[in-house]
């Protein structure tokens, strides 16, 4: 009989993470697609459009990540990603075919769009983290970052190859090669496994056991790994039983719950994705070029962005978590508050000086705020609370980005720039007081010491 072909574990942890280059690639197109469809439209005094245009696919996410979440218990995580893949390629293509002046259609279809983008955003690191060894984890929560970011960058170098198209081609065509990377998912993960925890669940023990054969060195650790999926398979199953929403603000989780949320919502609030969606547009306003010959700009975000998760991978199990965001929390704030400051005191500084400090906002960003929300969102929550609590922490997350992305370009139509921006630094400080205040530290503790730690602090602590 011929051997059964193994599939290779790089093949598993680089398709299985593949996910956050569709994620990636969304979030980053619109920033060079969006200053050709202002032309194509007329859209230039149209700051509303303009923001639910860019916001529509966070909209969409917040309900994607929540819904996918479920229904991969039910169905399992690769069907679910290849289902995201499918609902990517299909609006992707939509995106691109709008019909002109078709604001409210390209709204609706991005909204559908963010449902893949936010089921993405939920699925890859829950695949991965069923699939890596415990040893690895944190190194691959890292990959999952850098695909994102990689996707961004390659979004940005492809809306720079095709600034020289016409605007009504080049906008669509930016939006509509999003379904490149979704069918390299697609066929990707038709070779995948499914994740041995939903195969346990589902009373596949013996396929489980081939899955783990892949990714794990000894019948031992396979064999003790199947043991302990069964055992949390069960403390989850009694969890549902005994938990509501309520639970999650009762007095024994609601320190650890506040924390981890909010550590969420304040990744997106602090301001980031108004850069990684309207950089060209920052530069267009700050120096009076025109938006659409800015484009080298987003590539040099999207590098840093790179460069910092790659950096992320090095130090990640070498600083403590609140040491690396309240380093990170105080210079992106300063990043944002200095120029507002220059400028009043010299009203005649270089209009550049704002792009500049946002490379520093971003290069901080990259290897603190950017990967660590998630680090901290899977390490937080006690076991019979975190799928409530990892999905509220998701939902606030894309709750922040969606606000973000649609009010950036009304409050700068309202207000100088330098302004908007500085409104986003005291946010960042304001994170910093709330690490220092409200967040224990994860770093080298297990579960079981932080639900511990978090139960102290819900009894002694109510400031935050």
């Amino acid at each position: 009989m011929e051997k059964e072909k193994r599939i290779p574990s790089w093949f598993i942890y680089f398709f299985g993470s593949f996910g956050g280059i569709l994620f990636g690639y969304d979030i980053g197109v619109m920033t060079g697609a969006l200053p050709f469809l202002q032309i194509d439209w007329s859209l230039k005094a149209s700051a509303g459009v303009v923001g639910w245009i860019t916001s529509a696919v966070m909209f969409g996410a917040i309900f994607g990540g929540a819904l996918a979440g479920q229904l991969s218990d039910r169905w399992g995580r690769r069907r679910m990603i290849l289902m995201s893949a499918i609902v990517f390629m299909v609006f992707s293509i939509m995106s691109g075919l709008a019909p002109h002046d078709g604001q409210y259609y390209l709204i609706i279809v991005r909204m559908f769009l963010g449902l893949a983008v936010g089921a993405a955003s939920a699925l890859v690191p829950a695949y991965m983290s069923e699939m890596a060894p415990a040893r690895l984890r944190g190194r691959l929560s890292g990959l999952n970052q850098t695909m994102i970011v990689s996707g961004m960058l390659i979004s940005y170098i492809m809306d720079y190859l095709l600034k020289e198209l016409p605007e009504a081609i080049a906008w669509r065509l930016m939006l509509g090669l999003a379904a490149v990377p979704a069918v390299i998912l697609f066929f990707g993960v038709l070779k995948l496994p499914e994740s041995p925890r939903f195969l346990v669940k589902t009373g596949h023990e013996d396929a489980a056991r081939k899955v783990l054969g892949y990714i794990r060195d000894t019948p031992k650790e396979i064999d003790d790994e199947l043991v302990q999926i069964k055992e949390t398979a069960k403390e989850e199953t009694d969890a549902a039983k005994t938990t509501s929403w309520g639970t999650l603000f009762s007095g024994k989780y609601r320190y650890l719950v506040i924390a981890g949320v909010g550590v969420a919502a304040f990744q997106q609030f602090q301001g980031a994705n108004a850069i990684f969606y309207y950089i060209p547009l920052i530069v267009e306003k700050a120096t009076g070029s025109a938006a659409s010959s800015a484009l080298m700009w987003p590539i040099i975000q999207g590098v840093i962005l790179v460069l910092g998760s790659l950096l992320f991978l090095v130090i990640a199990d070498k600083f403590k978590r609140r040491t690396l965001l309240i380093m990170g929390g105080t210079v992106m704030g300063l990043s944002f508050i200095l120029p507002a400051i220059i400028n009043t005191l010299i009203p005649n500084a270089s209009p550049m000086m704002i792009v500049v400090f946002l490379c520093i906002y971003v290069a901080f960003y990259s290897f603190t705020w950017a990967p660590l929300t998630w680090v901290i969102v899977g390490e937080i929550f006690p076991l019979a609370i975190r799928g409530r609590s990892s999905g509220l922490a998701s939902s606030f997350n894309w709750i922040g980005s969606f606000l973000v992305g649609l009010l950036f370009p009304i409050m700068t139509a309202a207000m100088p720039q330098e302004a908007v921006f500085a409104i986003f630094g005291v946010i960042c400080l304001l994170g910093v007081w709330f690490i220092h205040s409200c967040v224990p530290e994860t770093k080298g503790k297990t579960l079981e010491e932080i639900e511990e730690q978090g139960t102290k602090k819900s009894n002694l602590m109510s400031y935050c």
